[in-house]
């Protein structure tokens, strides 16, 4: 019995430098990691790279099985998983900002806060998952490296989604590495705490509002 191997070597090499490509280019994603890691540090920038990459396999799942199409083809569908989104995180900005109000020079002192790992996660993951936009770029960016002839679509699917993860992951790790480490530096400074909060609840709001203007295109 001969195993149909998922995709030929150049199929593979194109996919991957296309895939690299993307996750090093600047955008929200990474503008998330950062506000994080300046808030929570290199912990809290690490657990949302791992909550956004949730998000690149869950929309991967349904390119897949098609959800991804109907935010393409409905004009409500896609409104209202937007919306959601944008007002999702504008709510949470809006949390940040209020609390920034209590934050004082002596707290850049600190270790950062101890934020439950599970909520940043799903927060992160909930990020990625409510942007339509994102949906809408896998249905068209995915299956154009997956052949039917050689079967098993949704394994292909997977796969590509595994790679795009991974590289995210990586580039998003470095990322909240690098700004976890200026975040320590700039506290035992003591000139950046009472920014802290008020820069990741401006980014988030600012996120928000992008999302709200997006469009299907």
């Amino acid at each position: 019995m001969v195993l149909s191997v998922p995709f030929d070597l150049h199929t593979l090499l194109t996919y991957c430098a296309a895939a690299a490509a993307l996750v090093v280019a600047p955008g929200p994603a990474q503008a998330l990691v950062i506000t994080r890691s300046i808030q929570g540090g290199t912990r809290g920038g690490l657990l949302t790279s791992v909550g956004l990459e949730i998000g690149t396999i869950i929309h991967t799942v349904a390119a897949a099985i098609g959800l991804s199409a109907i935010l393409a083809s409905s004009a409500t569908a896609f409104l209202v998983v937007k919306y959601a989104g944008a007002a999702y995180l504008i709510v949470l900005g809006f949390l940040m900002l209020r609390r920034s109000a209590g934050v004082t020079k002596a707290d850049g002192l600190q270790e950062p806060p101890a934020v439950n790992g599970g909520r940043l996660v799903l927060h992160a993951a909930m990020t990625g998952v409510l942007n339509p936009k994102v949906a809408v770029f896998f249905l068209a960016f995915l299956p154009q490296f997956v052949d039917p002839r050689r079967g098993a679509v949704l394994l292909q699917f997977l796969i590509l989604g595994m790679i795009l993860g991974t590289l995210g992951l990586i580039c998003d790790s470095t990322i909240a590495v690098i700004a976890g480490r200026v975040r320590h530096r700039l506290d035992a400074s003591g000139r950046f705490a009472a920014w802290r909060e008020r820069v990741t609840g401006t980014v988030l709001v600012a996120l928000g509002l992008r999302l709200a203007m997006a469009d299907r295109s």
